[in-house]
């Protein structure tokens, strides 16, 4: 979703990284900077908090490949200036903010395309200039809320909640639903009224010359609706720093560095607008017992140079308690023995658990 913001921030300087930075240069940046800017590290602290913010925004984008392609693709369009060489041809040529389309002195205001891009949930670039040239009647779309920004946090477990899985709180300092109104954005016993300038679509129909187009509703602001009595605790937004309590259920069997996805559980979307996604990278303290190689789990038991010429039955642990494994006679001297089904919980049809002499 191209956005006007966009041509004006430098997402890769706010990370510290490099355009052409690797996905896991990107990771290890954001993780590095969050950990120091966190609202839980930096208590009454304006500036780390939007700094925090800003850190968060740009890893929202740069961390998602489709996001951070149109993110490049937009920023060397505008602000490369290559828009302005393609139209700037006919008469009415200008300034960043408009651009000439010849003969009838018609003129368009980018900042109010991508307004009208962001009020109306979102286009790529092809929806965003299908629009300003009339296409198809998307005048008459609804106007649809924009969702909530994606977030990121981390959570360590031990060997055992990691192979078993866990239930556990996780705690978060993020932009949610107003809790005086719900996130509706209207004092609590008021509704928001539909917009009747633009009867609930958040864009209105305009004609200059040739050409038909859109734009924003001017009295909803592209919103669609029109809140007479705001919420005095979110001054209409809907949305609310605060502290909340989530219970995350960890499945069984999650690796170190794991990215698990939590549906509705990011940043709040403005006046009702869906909220974005919690992701949860999980990183796994090493054990003193089990290793692990993919879903096995490894131990390392000491043998006898007796036990292994004759060969013996060892007491091996595992998750669930100690089995009995059968080490043949004079097996090869970096040999490993198992037994099926002892290792992590996983789709595969079989696991085991080795050891090593």
């Amino acid at each position: 979703m191209a956005q006007r913001e966009w041509v004006e921030k430098d997402f890769y300087k706010e990370l510290g990284v490099a355009p052409d930075a690797s996905a896991d240069d990107i990771k290890r940046a954001y993780r590095k900077l969050a950990a120091e800017l966190h609202p839980d590290r930096n208590p009454n602290n304006p500036s780390a908090e939007e700094r925090f913010k800003a850190v968060s925004e740009a890893n929202n984008v740069l961390s998602d490949p489709a996001k951070r392609k149109e993110y490049d693709e937009t920023r060397r369009l505008f602000a490369g200036g290559g828009f302005r060489r393609r139209f700037n041809g006919g008469a009415g040529g200008g300034n960043f903010g408009g651009f000439g389309m010849g003969g009838d002195g018609a003129e368009f205001n980018l900042n109010d395309l991508f307004d009208a891009a962001g009020q109306t949930g979102g286009a790529n670039i092809g929806d965003l200039f299908g629009d300003l040239f009339g296409r198809g009647g998307a005048g008459q779309r609804r106007s649809r809320p924009r969702r909530g920004n994606d977030l990121e946090t981390e959570t360590e477990l031990n060997f055992l909640e990691a192979t078993k899985g866990v239930a556990m709180p996780l705690r978060l300092t993020s932009p949610a639903p107003c809790t005086n109104c719900h996130g509706s954005g209207a004092r609590p016993g008021t509704s928001p009224k539909v917009c009747a300038t633009c009867n609930g679509s958040g864009v209105i129909n305009r004609n200059q010359g040739a050409f038909g187009f859109s734009e924003p509703c001017t009295d909803c602001r592209g919103s669609g609706s029109i809140i007479e009595h705001p919420c005095g605790e979110c001054k209409g937004t809907g949305v609310a720093t605060r502290t909340r309590t989530i219970n995350v259920r960890i499945p069984p069997g999650v690796e170190d560095g794991q990215r698990i996805r939590l549906a509705g559980q990011g940043e709040a979307g403005l006046r009702g607008a869906p909220s974005g996604d919690l992701y949860v990278t999980v990183h796994v303290r090493p054990d003193k017992v089990f290793g692990r190689d993919g879903d096995d789990l490894t131990v390392t038991v000491p043998v006898s140079f007796s036990e292994l010429a004759l060969g013996t039955t060892l007491s091996v642990p595992t998750l669930d308690g100690k089995v009995g494994v059968r080490v043949p006679r004079a097996p090869p001297t970096a040999g490993s023995c198992g037994c099926a089904d002892a290792g992590c919980p996983s789709a595969a049809a079989a696991t085991e658990t080795c050891w090593s002499p």
